[in-house]
């Protein structure tokens, strides 16, 4: 496996998203779950993302022993921000100081260890101001907590300020074929503050894997029937798109999601994707990915097929979209 470095860490150059184990979409299924994270340690993915929303906890609580077995060889990411109460009514989004603290020990608990690697905001609180929410994080920092920061989809006034509190390792946000916001000013701004960049649902929340046909693949109660890409006239012209990265991947010898998770990588050697699976052959087939070369003629060709803005529909519902890039 070839290791990336975010800021200064160094792991694995694809790592696991963990979110769908435990939330948002649909078939939860523990066992396999963790026969998957023992995998892909085993295939030398080092780079573990979770979140302490992600099953209200749960995501966290499964990684637990997998986490005691096999601590030294594991780079584990959390995040924090969204609060909930107890009964698991969201709340909203938190930066306070005091909230920042409780997350954080909470989050050491749940996943029973004494370091969290990476701790990311996982978005951003406009009601308080940067520098005190970072402010509390380089403590954690300070208290051996935690090692490095991170912000999750923060814009690029917020990542300058940040990072002048203290050093911000990782940015997470989602980037991919069908997302490409980040290109531009936020991709300059981590770089020329050396931060790292960790896309998230590099394959589009599946829709770039060529598997999801029509709605009805889609479990009832999947959150994807709520994300506006997902849904109608959207749908149609957005399967199209994919039509065309399938025609291409073929032509390359590999699989659309390779493809686009090659796409992916050939953007940095300081990007590193976190694609999400609960299942070892998907992760297979994404570590697959790292095999893939492609040419500049191949980029030129999927800008063709893919430019930025093609793709019908906002990436979140409208409300979420309100959280992001602040």
């Amino acid at each position: 496996m070839k290791t990336r470095s975010l800021g200064g860490l160094t792991v694995s150059a694809l790592g696991l998203g963990c979110m769908g184990m435990s939330d948002f979409y649909a078939g939860r299924d523990d066992a396999e779950s963790r026969l998957t994270l023992d995998h892909a340690l085993e295939r030398g993915i080092t780079f573990f993302d979770t979140a302490d929303m992600y099953g209200f906890g749960d995501n966290e609580i499964l990684l637990r022993p997998f986490l005691k077995a096999h601590r030294s060889k594991i780079v584990l990411a959390t995040k924090f921000g969204n609060e909930f109460t107890a009964d698991r009514q969201r709340v909203g989004i938190n930066g306070r100081p005091d909230f920042v603290k409780r997350a954080c020990d909470a989050s050491l608990q749940r996943l029973g260890i004494e370091t969290i690697d990476l701790y990311y905001q996982h978005r951003v609180d406009p009601n308080v101001p940067i520098e005190e929410t970072v402010g509390a994080m380089a403590e954690l920092v300070k208290a051996g907590k935690v090692r490095h920061l991170g912000l999750s989809e923060a814009a690029p006034a917020t990542l300058r300020r940040a990072a002048k509190v203290h050093k911000i390792s990782a940015l997470q946000t989602e980037y991919s074929l069908w997302t490409r916001d980040p290109e531009g000013e936020l991709l300059e701004t981590v770089r020329d503050l050396g931060i790292g960049f960790v896309p998230y649902s590099p394959l589009g929340r599946g829709f770039l894997t060529g598997a999801i046909t029509k709605p009805e693949d889609l479990a009832a109660d999947d959150w994807r029937h709520n994300n506006p890409r997902f849904q109608g006239e959207n749908f149609v012209k957005n399967l199209k798109l994919v039509e065309a990265v399938r025609d291409l991947a073929t032509q390359k010898g590999c699989t659309p999601s390779q493809l686009a998770l090659a796409w992916v990588l050939a953007q940095g050697e300081d990007i590193v994707p976190i694609p999400g699976t609960k299942r070892r052959t998907y992760l297979d087939e994404n570590i697959g990915a790292l095999d893939v070369r492609l040419t500049a003629e191949d980029l030129t060709t999927i800008d063709r097929i893919m430019p930025p803005g093609t793709v019908a529909g906002t990436r979140y519902p409208e409300a979420a979209l309100k959280a992001l890039n602040r």
